[in-house]
């Protein structure tokens, strides 16, 4: 369903860092889905993944997404998560294939996530005024949108203050939103 690029914008993340990943509901046609998220220690968004079910399934295409969409040197040394049970197999699978580092620690600890859930209710209170989704299409496109705005004010995009600033903020905002000038 996702196929949004965050590798132009990773400067922001710290190397080897530690990740915290959870997820929320969005409600699409009167039921709930699932938005997978990923944060930095420094509140940095990694990336974010909507999907119509809960397993380990879906937590392994996020995961692996995730990881997908940044250099292997700036991997996490830790993934924190809640004690839901499908990171756990999810993240042993992607060591097992090579895509998460061996000596990657997962830790099951409700409280390492207080970012992410500090995270996630800047996004609920902008989502709760749209009162539900029609289409797994339209939620994607909107919390596309919000979480680019949130990099912007969360200052991710600082990086390009300098040199060809205003340039790159335009291709940024073309590629996104796919508007292309002429």
């Amino acid at each position: 369903m996702t196929d949004f690029k965050w590798r132009h914008y990773q400067g922001a993340i710290i190397l080897g860092c530690s990740w915290q990943v959870d997820e929320t509901y969005v409600k699409v046609k009167g039921k709930w889905t699932y938005l997978y998220r990923a944060v930095d220690k420094h509140g940095n968004t990694i990336d974010f993944y909507l999907s119509s079910t809960r397993n380990k399934k879906a937590a392994k295409r996020f995961l692996g997404k995730a990881l997908k969409s940044i250099k292997p040197s700036a991997h996490p040394e830790t993934i924190n998560t809640d004690k839901a049970p499908t990171f756990g197999p999810a993240i042993n699978e992607l060591k097992e294939e090579g895509k998460c580092q061996k000596d990657t620690v997962h830790r099951q600890i409700k409280h390492l996530n207080n970012i992410v859930e500090a995270d996630h209710g800047k996004l609920k209170r902008l989502i709760n005024p749209v009162r539900g989704f029609k289409s797994m299409k339209t939620v994607y496109a909107t919390i596309k949108g919000f979480e680019l705005m949130h990099m912007l004010i969360k200052g991710q995009m600082d990086a390009w203050k300098y040199g060809q600033a205003l340039i790159e903020k335009i291709r940024l905002i073309e590629r996104q939103f796919d508007i292309y000038s002429t």
